[in-house]
């Protein structure tokens, strides 16, 4: 080890923090009606799964975009899910770069300046990682939608239509499409041998 790790309590912490994201509820699903949520940390994880068969499908580096994936949420154990209302009205203050800074002071370089870098990279969009990855974010909301509409939510549609709009990338925009094909329960029925539409 190139660093003195004996002090790790500011990791520790961080490792708590992140465990809010489990309680933190994707707030803009309350416009739609849907009382109870998912979390952020529900939406990271498929988030992250989506990320790895873009990138893959795209030709980019899936550990990558996954890597992006699973940290883009991160800086909302500070700021709470601000959805696209509350942003219009100035509820996000601080730039996710400035608040993951805030999170990782005091860690170990390595692992800050990692997580710093991860956080920048996603938030600039410039790579094909971070396109990838932008890509799973909306279409995990995308799936999202379809799932809570099939229960009976019907302006889940508006998510729906807003994030399919938003995938810009070649294979995120089909497997969007794939995805509006397809039942919610397809999978459920395809593993049972049942027949699917």
């Amino acid at each position: 080890m190139s660093e003195d790790l004996t002090d790790l309590t500011a990791v520790a912490r961080f490792l708590y923090e992140a465990g809010t994201l489990k309680q933190t509820k994707r707030s803009g699903w309350w416009m739609a009606g849907i009382k109870d949520p998912e979390s952020v940390a529900d939406h990271s994880w498929r988030t992250a799964v989506i990320a790895t068969v873009i990138a893959k499908l795209e030709g980019a580096d899936p550990a990558r975009a996954t890597f992006l994936a699973v940290w883009h949420d991160s800086q909302e154990t500070r700021t709470g899910d601000v959805n696209h209302l509350g942003k219009k009205y100035g509820a996000e203050q601080a730039a996710p770069e400035a608040v993951t800074a805030e999170q990782v002071s005091g860690m170990p370089a390595v692992l800050a300046d990692a997580v710093k870098e991860l956080v920048a990279e996603y938030e600039a969009k410039e790579t094909a990682e971070a396109q990838c990855a932008r890509d799973a974010d909306k279409l995990e909301c995308m799936i999202q939608g379809i799932e809570y509409r099939d229960q009976g939510y019907a302006n889940a549609q508006r998510w729906i239509d807003n994030s399919r709009g938003r995938i810009i990338t070649k294979s995120g925009q089909a497997l969007a499409d794939a995805v509006l094909e397809t039942g919610s329960l397809d999978w459920l029925r395809a593993a049972l041998g049942e027949r699917t539409n």
